[in-house]
């Protein structure tokens, strides 16, 4: 009866947010394109990321308000179909249209392939079947959205987290070695990035020993027996990790890993640690940050926004990021490992991919430098089919990221919001706004990522000595 009620508001609601919607997204594309030096791919990832964090936010306040447009004349404290279900009718709207979406544009490889309109074009279009998405999901029973949320939001939640945990280790290893490697050019630059390197490791182990104090200072008293286990679980994990990167049978192995890493991977899972202490709720005391007073308010608005912008930039680098993303997105290989252009002078392209890779198998090159399409020179026009003007087009050799892949991480993003926001939620005494993930769930699922990402990182030390075939190294 709600959806009857809501129908003329929702779809009112859908022709205006219609009509703003193209020249809104028309702006955001040229400010994002302008933001990110002319990139129409990382423009068009910014869209859909500015999408999630706005649907992030509707839901957020669809939680925490007592009344919801969405069921007009319905209360949350009166009515179940309000806040949990509203949340969860929200993210599974945007969700379905991310998994559509993904399995449209499965083996889309460049801009001349006309399917790739639907991912770079078409936002009015994708900003009306979203609209009608949440009308349709209103009609859906309740019913469906618990067993949805027990068997598809949870697991695909716990998936979201883990993929950002692989971006983490990931990027402190490539952070190292970039590091590292202008080091080793040994040219008039060579000095600083040694000094960056040093500081910025010293600076990072100094922070998560700040943080260990902090913590033990402030939230392990005698009775909170969750928090001085996991302060000092963290605290043995750094220890381990650390020794394990400069063991002298690791370094033989694997010569890239080292202290840079470590420091990274520490100053994370020990913010992660203090992070899931900060975010317990008060009901054994401790926890002194909810009980102080002046700032509550504005720490729980800020804290939520800071909480989806960093979901949605987890998303957006995702895909494109070289450990989901392993074939290369500048150049694609057959099973020989021949190389195809579709229409581009190969021969002389050929001479230059070998030059490449005989350059980054001696080490004079790091091997991005096989996926970088700079080196293509220009192809000629491609028709793209799509309103990306050719001058902007940074795909049309070959897409900077799976889009299949894309949008599959961002279904899971969905529901990982959808979890946050409703699993064991409290109105705290904070007016209106609920604050996001100060439950002892959330808490839990924060130390426990830290535990994984300590097991992740300890695996990329140790893989290389265990798997050396696998990973290219021969038998010392």
């Amino acid at each position: 009866m709600g959806v009857i009620i809501s129908l003329p508001v929702n779809l009112a609601a859908s022709f205006l947010a219609s009509c703003f919607g193209s020249c809104t997204s028309t702006i955001l594309t040229k400010s994002f394109k302008s933001l990110s030096g002319g990139s129409s791919s990382l423009s068009t990832r910014l869209n859909y990321a500015a999408g999630l964090l706005v649907n992030s936010l509707a839901s957020w306040i669809s939680m925490s308000s007592n009344y919801s447009l969405l069921w007009p004349g319905k209360t949350c404290t009166s009515n179940g179909e309000c806040g949990f279900f509203s949340v969860h009718r929200l993210n599974f709207a945007l969700g379905v249209l991310h998994l559509a979406l993904a399995a449209m544009l499965v083996g889309v490889k460049s801009t001349s392939d006309r399917r790739s309109q639907l991912q770079n074009s078409w936002w009015l279009v994708k900003i009306l079947i979203y609209f009608s998405l949440v009308i349709i999901s209103f009609w859906i029973p309740n019913e469906f959205y618990i067993v949805f949320s027990k068997w598809i939001s949870v697991p695909s939640g716990a998936l979201f987290i883990l993929i950002g945990l692989v971006l983490l280790v990931d990027f402190a290893h490539e952070w190292a070695e970039t590091c590292i490697q202008h080091v080793e050019l040994e040219d008039e630059h060579s000095s600083f990035w040694q000094k960056f390197l040093i500081v910025g490791t010293s600076a990072m182990y100094l922070a998560s020993l700040v943080m260990t104090v902090l913590m033990y200072v402030f939230f392990c008293q005698s009775h909170c027996n969750m928090n001085r286990v996991s302060v000092s679980m963290n605290m043995v994990l750094t220890l381990i990790t650390t020794g394990i990167s400069v063991h002298p049978k690791i370094q033989e192995y694997n010569p890239k890993c080292g202290l840079a890493q470590s420091s990274m991977v520490a100053v994370y899972c020990t913010y992660l640690t203090m992070s899931a202490m900060s975010s317990e709720p008060d009901d054994k005391q401790c926890n002194p940050l909810v009980r102080s007073s002046g700032t509550r308010k504005a720490s729980v608005i800020l804290g939520s926004l800071f909480t989806f912008v960093a979901i949605a930039y987890t998303t957006t680098r995702a895909a494109a990021n070289s450990a989901f993303n392993s074939g290369g997105q500048s150049i694609y290989l057959d099973g020989d490992d021949n190389v195809e252009y579709e229409g581009i002078g190969q021969s002389r392209n050929q001479l230059r991919l070998e030059a490449i890779r005989q350059a980054v198998e001696e080490g004079s090159l790091p091997e991005s430098a096989l996926y970088d399409t700079s080196w293509l020179g220009s192809p000629g026009p491609v028709p793209t089919g799509n309103d990306v003007s050719d001058d902007s087009d940074d795909e049309k050799i070959s897409t900077r990221y799976s889009y299949s892949l894309f949008h599959i991480i961002f279904f899971l993003a969905t529901q990982w919001i959808a979890i946050l926001l409703t699993i064991n939620v409290t109105q705290d005494e904070v007016g209106d706004f609920i604050p996001v993930g100060r439950t002892y769930f959330y808490s839990w699922v924060k130390i426990v990522s830290a535990w994984i990402c300590y097991a992740l990182y300890g695996w990329t030390l140790i893989a290389p000595m265990v798997l050396p075939d696998r990973f290219g190294y021969e038998d010392f």
